[in-house]
């Protein structure tokens, strides 16, 4: 029996009238006549405050250019002024921000202090008309009536209100839209909630097709208030032929997690093989369905990070007036924005990114939300022994992040008596090489036929997986301004290439600079 929705609709995916894998899509697409129509790109962002909810989805489809439209169950009637339409990058800028993220260091010349405070965990400071729609044909005595209608973009908007799930699909099939099959009963308990429809009708004329009959409409956000924060996602399922993605955002004053599903975080801080630079999204998948076979049904947290820094940052954290745009306009507690909250009201809000993979049967009920306590993990900090931290632990802020990591160790002569090893930071001189975190995207169309085993360079015990020689974690120097390091052991000096300790003397000078010349770490760690 599904749970009665009084909560928000809208989720991250694709309607699989496609032959392949798809994202989820929290209601459906219908197209005029027989057209049939797939989505291939959804990213949605919610914000939440109080009862408020703000949606904003973005999607892309395929198809003739011919009418459509979408249909999603709401739960309140939406009047003209709660939509709008958004520009296209606000989408790509929250989804690059909360993608998992593949990192490349190097270590640093033990011997050369001078610039250690570049190797502290740098976090960055924010600085910084519409026309009434022409009426469908009147809907008889079906019980489905046209709550309100108007046109914003080059949408055409109906919000309908249905007495019975037969009706509606009546209604739906008699104005020519082809609607899936079994379309009522999955309908019937949102109706029987007395949810609402919003409808929202493409005019092909204000729409530009690219090759392949392909368009990228604009935006769509709304806002509605609700006392339980809920996600529909069983109407998507209705043209799934497979396993489903669903990606969602969410932009709040606390992380969030699911009331009625498990949930799991992804291991993070992963040391992985040279060779994942140009395959980083099959690392990814097959990171994460082993994560999901650990933990069936499992909703995966792949980032919950203030949302006013980062790091490292795939792209600059988000700003104010980003955050008005997604919504925080409308949220009650934040009033209006002007000058005097460009720099604290970023550090206000948690961005988290949920992820789940689903199929029709082992999806029960819709998604429900709730608050959830701080975490941090996934940085380039150290543990107690010095150990690059592994998996989440509890916090009073919110910075976990989905973090794998290719080292470089150093591979120059060692000349000096006592040197610092883990130290991490961009190539050295005469190297090339990159910082920029990559980022994964696109993951319900990345081939997921890749050996997890192959990737990695140690253990991730949180899924049982062992690989020759991983039972080793990097360690870290810890930067300036923390406890001061003991001085390394002679074996800990050997074990990383020195291969003898002498005392300061002008002799021991000699011999350990004759020694570095020629000797290279013979450990790799991680395997």
């Amino acid at each position: 029996m599904m749970r009665r929705i009084l909560g928000v609709m809208l989720a991250a995916g694709v309607m699989a009238l496609a032959p392949r894998v798809a994202d989820a899509f929290c209601g459906f697409y219908v197209a005029g006549g027989d057209t049939k129509l797939y989505n291939n790109a959804t990213v949605v962002v919610m914000m939440r405050d109080g009862t408020r909810t703000v949606l904003s989805m973005q999607n892309n489809y395929q198809g003739p250019p011919k009418a459509f439209a979408m249909v999603v169950p709401v739960p309140v009637i939406l009047r003209e002024q709660d939509v709008k339409t958004l520009p296209r990058e606000i989408f790509d800028r929250v989804d690059q921000l909360a993608a998992p993220r593949l990192v490349e260091y190097w270590e640093q010349d033990p011997c050369d202090w001078s610039d250690e405070e570049k190797f502290m965990n740098r976090r960055k400071s924010l600085e910084t008309k519409s026309e009434g729609a022409r009426p469908p044909p009147a809907p008889d005595d079906l019980g489905v009536k046209i709550e309100a209608q108007f046109t914003v973009g080059e949408y055409q908007i109906l919000i309908l209100s249905a007495e019975e799930a037969t009706g509606l699909d009546t209604w739906l099939r008699r104005n020519e839209y082809s609607i899936p099959d079994g379309a009522a009963e999955v309908l019937r308990p949102y109706v029987q909630a007395g949810m609402k429809f919003f409808v929202a009708k493409v005019d092909p004329a204000k729409v530009a097709f690219g090759p392949n009959g392909q368009a990228m409409l604009s935006p769509l956000r709304f806002h509605y208030d609700t006392d339980t924060f809920n996600l529909p996602v069983r109407l998507g399922l209705l043209n799934s032929s497979g396993a489903q993605d669903l990606i969602v955002h969410i932009l709040a004053r606390a992380r969030y997690e699911l009331a009625n599903y498990p949930n799991v975080t992804i291991p993070t801080n992963i040391e992985v093989k040279d060779g994942v630079r140009d395959s980083f999204g099959q690392f990814y998948v097959s990171l994460f369905d082993a994560t999901l076979a650990q933990n069936p049904k499992a909703i995966v947290t792949e980032y919950a990070w203030q949302a006013n820094n980062c790091d490292p940052c795939p792209v600059q954290p988000l700003q104010v007036e980003e955050l008005s745009t997604l919504g925080a306009d409308v949220l009650p507690s934040v009033g209006p924005i002007d000058d005097s909250k460009r720099w604290s009201l970023p550090g206000e809000f948690v961005l988290t990114r949920l992820h789940a993979r689903y199929a029709k049967e082992s999806l029960g009920e819709d998604l429900v939300f709730r608050e959830a306590a701080g975490i941090v993990g996934g940085r380039e900090v150290g543990d107690s022994g010095g150990k690059i931290e592994q998996g989440p632990r509890p916090s009073g802020m919110n910075n976990f992040q989905a973090r794998y990591i290719i080292r470089h160790l150093w591979k120059g002569a060692v000349l000096c008596l006592r040197p610092r090893f883990g130290r991490w930071g961009g190539p050295p001189k005469g190297q090339t090489g990159s910082q920029k975190p990559a980022v994964a995207r696109d993951l319900a169309f990345t081939d997921r036929t890749g050996d997890l085993a192959s990737y990695v360079a140690q253990n991730v015990p949180e899924i049982r997986l062992t690989v020759p020689g991983g039972d080793e974690r990097p360690s870290v120097t810890p930067p300036v301004g923390a406890p001061p390091m003991k001085d390394p052991e002679p074996a800990a000096i050997a074990a990383h290439g020195c291969g003898c300790a002498v005392g300061e003397t002008g002799a021991g000078w000699l011999l350990l600079g004759l020694a570095g010349l020629g000797l290279r770490r013979r450990q790799r760690i991680g395997g």
